[in-house]
């Protein structure tokens, strides 16, 4: 069995699974999570950087999933785009709810004060990926490491591809100068 048959039975999978889940099925919900979780995981701890915080986002954006269903957008018949851009919203908000524990931690009177524990990036692309405005940075996230094509990309985030062109080009741009001034702080 090739790989292009392999591909077309999990397609084949999902694309069943998928409406059992539209028509309310919740154990199809399950077959959904097996096919998708690793890759939504993935790309959760990428954005967070910590495992229980990656697993929070991925429940979410499975929740999301079943609370939604009717009006998801699939591309070609997969919601793993759909998951993606969600996976990192509710990554992009978890993010938000621990500064602002951090920052009213900070105003509270304590007789030790102990930093949350972060995850380190040692090559600087993490921090450089989480600077870009979060229109550009779904572009890069489903293009690049992805790998969806332009036009896949357009569909799930609902634009033009000649947007996704021109966000992935403004956001290829940031990131090289950003991570020309990292390998500057290296010397």
């Amino acid at each position: 069995m090739g790989e292009a048959d392999v591909t077309d039975a999990m397609r084949g999978r999902e694309s069943a699974a998928w409406q059992r889940v539209r028509a309310g099925d919740e154990s199809a919900l399950g077959e959904m999570f097996d096919l998708h979780q690793g890759r939504v995981f993935r790309h959760a701890f990428r954005l967070l950087g910590d495992h229980e915080d990656a697993k929070d986002a991925v429940a979410v954006a499975f929740f999301e999933l079943w609370r939604k269903r009717s009006s998801v957008h699939v591309v070609d018949g997969s919601a793993l785009p759909w998951l993606l851009v969600t996976v990192a919203n509710a990554a992009r908000n978890l993010e938000r709810s621990a500064r602002r524990y951090r920052a009213l931690l900070a105003k509270t009177p304590a007789e030790r004060h102990v930093d949350a524990p972060s995850a380190s990036d040692e090559s600087g692309v993490l921090a450089a990926l989480r600077k870009l405005p979060e229109r550009e940075r779904a572009v890069v996230v489903l293009a690049v490491l992805e790998g969806f094509s332009e036009r896949e990309v357009a569909e799930a985030l609902g634009v033009a591809p000649g947007t996704v062109k021109s966000r992935l080009s403004r956001a290829k741009a940031k990131l090289r100068d950003e991570m020309v001034e990292v390998e500057a702080s290296w010397a």
